[in-house]
């Protein structure tokens, strides 16, 4: 079991041991903590008050138009009117983009935090290129060119995405697969811990527990919006969520980039659903998926990497395509590049997925798309504020989670009724993940049928 905060073993009935140790310092550390002050994240009011067991997300409704954080924080709504949210080129351009998904013609499709709705002319693509190889095959110079320059326009359009240089981008097949590469090629060791927190998804504590089993770290985790506050002497890495995937909350990057720890942020929720930009954000690593936000193919991920860190990171997944000379493999000449750090080969039809669902969203532009949703998302968790169902403390992202005794029967429910949700195992809440490609009826419709 990861390390928790003292005051939960004290409640658990355990005495607390000390919370850091005099230990050398950690060579992968760039500077002194800051001691920086405590911040809210993402607006929202930060916990106070006592710390809640791992799982936790516990929440009351507030006034109209207002959502109650349990510890008395309150976060205005000032968009939470039944009014339409259009978007920036009103509703034409909301139903043009909703025409490219026909999966929109049979159901609200609300799970998009899970995998995202499959656009026509992705599908379209990957039939082409599947076609193309079955008839011109796969085994000729041509064929491997051909990937080397699909990967290569890849990085090139998720390198404007993460606020990065195309060189700076890693090809993965998860945000699993970026965690992993980033803990496990760290030189960290018995003295160094791991600073993580209670709402993070399987995928990134998964490799934390693996890594500290065989090199001997530490892992503490503690609550998301304390994240900042908690990083000490012996912290080397902090691993967290961008946007916790239990309840929309949106980190403060920036703080935990001036702690003096390293930053690895899980941008599982983050990448294509709300804007990011590495540089501001302050982060060394950050990881996504591609069959979430971005709408592309299961298999499919990218890893931003500082160009600064490419010696101290270790490539975790060595191959032929990391090696500048594959001839010389022995040596292991790395590529100069992030591609040294890529997971596996990206098939053909899958990169061509990829390329054409981010031509379509860079098409009908990103920063609409990212403040439809965000607004659709905010006007949801107001709506069902106002019906007196508990919503979780959010940020300005694409989820909205609210508690309920039965998730598993809302979500049956909802699914017989052609809306697509999802229930968080173990946390009593129902997660619905707000896209730009939702319409305001389908919220409605989600509002009206939420309680069990």
């Amino acid at each position: 079991m990861f390390a928790q905060p003292v005051a939960k073993r004290r409640r658990l009935g355990v005495h607390p041991a000390r919370r850091y140790r005099p230990r050398r310092r950690s060579r992968l550390r760039r500077r002194r903590h800051s001691g920086s002050a405590r911040r809210h994240i993402g607006g929202q009011a930060g916990l106070r008050g006592g710390r809640r067991p791992t799982g936790a997300v516990e929440c009351r409704p507030g006034r109209r138009g207002q959502v109650r954080d349990v510890t008395g924080g309150t976060t205005s709504h000032p968009e939470l009117s039944s009014a339409p949210v259009a978007g920036r080129d009103g509703a034409d351009s909301a139903e043009a983009f909703r025409a490219e998904f026909p999966v929109l013609r049979s159901v609200s499709y609300l799970n998009a935090g899970t995998d995202g709705p499959i656009p026509r002319r992705a599908a379209e693509a990957a039939v082409t290129r599947v076609r193309a190889e079955l008839e011109g095959g796969r085994g000729g110079a041509h064929h491997f060119a051909g990937l080397d320059e699909l990967k290569g326009a890849l990085r090139g359009r998720l390198a404007p995405l993460l606020g990065c240089a195309p060189g700076e981008v890693a090809l993965t097949r998860s945000t699993t697969d970026g965690v992993n590469t980033v803990v496990s090629g760290l030189d960290l060791g018995p003295d160094d811990e791991v600073l993580t927190t209670e709402e993070e998804h399987p995928g990134l504590l998964a490799p934390l527990a693996a890594a500290r089993r065989r090199h001997g770290f530490e892992v503490r985790a503690v609550p998301f919006a304390e994240i900042a506050d908690e990083v000490g002497p012996r912290t080397a890495l902090v691993a967290c969520s961008h946007v916790s995937w239990v309840s929309g909350r949106v980190v403060d990057a920036p703080a935990l980039a001036r702690s003096g720890a390293r930053v690895l942020l899980d941008g599982a929720q983050g990448l294509g659903a709300v804007p990011v930009d590495v540089g501001a954000l302050g982060c060394d690593y950050y990881a996504a998926s591609g069959q979430k936000w971005l709408c592309g193919p299961d298999g499919s991920g990218a890893l931003y990497v500082r160009r600064a860190h490419f010696e101290a990171l270790a490539p975790s997944w060595p191959s032929y395509g990391s090696l500048s000379d594959p001839l010389l493999a022995e040596e292991l000449p790395y590529r100069p590049d992030a591609a040294r750090y890529d997971v596996g080969v990206v098939p053909g039809p899958a990169g061509a997925w990829s390329l054409a669902a981010l031509d379509l969203f860079a098409e009908h532009g990103w920063d609409w798309i990212h403040d439809r949703a965000a607004r659709l998302a905010t006007a949801l968790a107001g709506r069902l504020a106002e019906r007196g169902i508990e919503v979780a403390p959010r940020g300005r992202s694409t989820l909205v989670s609210w508690a309920d005794p039965d998730p598993e029967g809302v979500v049956a429910r909802l699914a017989a009724e052609g809306i697509i949700v999802r229930q968080l195992p173990g946390r009593g809440l129902v997660r619905a993940s707000v896209g730009a490609w939702a319409a305001e009826e389908e919220l409605e419709r989600l509002v009206a049928l939420a309680r069990s």
